[in-house]
């Protein structure tokens, strides 16, 4: 069986235009989810914002089929509306060795007057490849299958089944893409030995005191949820305002919830990624870790000290929203604040309404659940299918050190969770802080060593799954 996908240097090499024209194409591609009642201004036409719609994710399809054409002739393509699964058979098909997640949709660019380039224009320069999707996820899904067409190529098969799971609505929760693979694949029985989906990412200087990149692979996830605070008044004319109006009461409940966060708290997997973490600390920080648990408080404060690391330590609170009243002159009869929380494993939903209420204290304000809401992920200790993925993380980036973490986010991953017995969540492509602030944000874009390093790890994964069973 040939082998020589594992030949191809891991160093800095870009791809070339070609490879980076095809993900350009898919960049073109205005995929784009929005939730009902998102953005602002006149509102289109539902059914010709559908068709629009339907229209581009069939262009990306049809670009995807005739880009990849051995993928789509020796696998097996289920479609879920525009969602695609993919069966890739292995030697022995009892077993799933694999199931790849990624997802052709992506955010709306509602300030492209502030881009570099037009978000959905799909420019590539010397350097970068630029658009909505570029690293949010379009990258991956173009990755894995630049991959999996070079293995084919090559005449790989995997030694299990591999599936991949391409979703048009994660962004918008997955019930229709998502949710309906992770259902067929129920029925079929399907047990993988790893799920592999966006999350991680290998990061410079954002974990404090660490001089070196840090590959984060998430092995968890946490939950959400959206709180309304809501209030109701009598209203009247603001010449004769009672005590307090209904914005008063909802701004002191807002308040309140701000001001008083739901506790810290150390979780087994931010352990983990603390030891991980240790040999490359100062001195002074490897002490305070090795009394890991005496030290627990004073690690979690020093943790919560910035955004980028508080998500590990506590269920956050962010007020997104708040709503009321129609005239300067005029009490408001109702106002509404929403409240989004992300969940730390070992809270539920339940408890951050519990938390909500107990932190109010107000009978006059109303709070419920609203949208969509999930509870955290489980995190389990690491297994063999981890090492394999930190194993070709340092092979393809060997500056980085390689550790654990939890996924603040939502992703497609969740749906899956019973589906797989190590779940990890990373893509070794090397990100600033700014690059980070692009992926929902503007000037969204990759580099082409990026994006070299990504295909690469897949090629390298789907030769590590066509090898014999190795113990690890």
């Amino acid at each position: 069986m040939s082998t020589n996908l594992e030949a191809r240097p891991s160093s800095g090499d870009p791809v070339d235009d070609a490879t980076a024209e095809r993900l350009a194409v898919a960049l073109r591609c205005v995929t784009v989810s929005r939730e009902e009642g998102a953005g602002s201004g006149a509102k289109p036409d539902p059914a010709a914002a559908q068709a629009s719609l339907d229209t581009e994710f069939r262009r990306l399809g049809a670009h995807l089929e005739e880009s990849f054409p051995r993928v789509h002739a020796e696998l097996e393509l289920e479609k879920f509306g525009h969602s695609r699964l993919y069966t890739w058979r292995g030697i022995d098909d009892t077993r799933t060795a694999a199931l790849l997640l990624a997802h052709q949709d992506v955010v709306p660019a509602d300030e492209p007057g502030r881009w570099t380039h037009p978000p959905f224009a799909g420019v590539v320069d010397e350097e970068f490849i630029w658009g909505r999707g570029a690293i949010d996820d379009k990258s991956r899904v173009l990755a894995i299958l630049e991959a999996a067409e070079a293995a084919l190529a090559a005449g790989l098969r995997p030694r299990h089944t591999v599936y991949l799971a391409f979703g048009h609505d994660e962004e918008v929760f997955g019930d229709t893409g998502a949710v309906q693979m992770a259902g067929r694949l129920r029925e079929r029985g399907v047990r993988a030995d790893l799920l592999l989906d966006e999350g991680g990412v290998i990061t410079d200087g954002i974990v404090r005191e660490v001089r070196i990149p840090v590959a984060t692979i998430m092995v968890g996830e946490k939950g959400y949820a959206t709180v309304r605070l809501s209030v109701t008044d009598t209203g009247g004319h603001s010449s004769m305002p009672g005590r307090q109006t209904a914005i008063g009461r909802l701004a002191r409940a807002v308040s309140r919830v701000q001001d008083h966060p739901m506790p810290l708290r150390i979780t087994p997997v931010v352990t983990d990624m603390l030891a991980r973490l240790r040999p490359h600390l100062p001195a002074a920080k490897r002490r305070l870790l090795g009394f890991a648990g005496a030290a627990a408080p004073v690690v979690a404060r020093i943790l919560a000290a910035t955004p980028q690391t508080e998500s590990l330590v506590r269920t956050t609170t962010a007020p997104t929203v708040i709503r009321g009243g129609v005239k300067a002159n005029v009490l408001p009869q109702q106002a509404e604040a929403l409240i989004n929380f992300r969940i730390l494993p070992g809270d539920t939903v339940e408890s951050v309404l519990a938390h909500c209420r107990r932190t109010v204290r107000d009978g006059q304000v109303s709070i419920e659940l609203v949208g969509m809401s999930a509870e955290p992920s489980p995190a389990p200790a690491p297994g063999p299918q981890f090492d394999l993925i930190a194993e070709l993380t340092r092979q393809v980036a060997p500056e980085a050190a390689v550790t654990t973490g939890l996924v603040p986010g939502a992703t497609d991953s969740r749906h899956y969770d019973d589906l797989a017995a190590t779940r990890c969540n990373f893509a070794p492509i090397r990100l600033t802080a700014a690059d980070l602030e692009r992926i929902h944000g503007n000037d969204e874009r990759l580099s082409r060593v990026n994006y070299a390093r990504l295909i690469e790890f897949n090629r390298r994964l789907f030769t590590a799954l066509a090898e014999p069973d190795r113990k690890r």
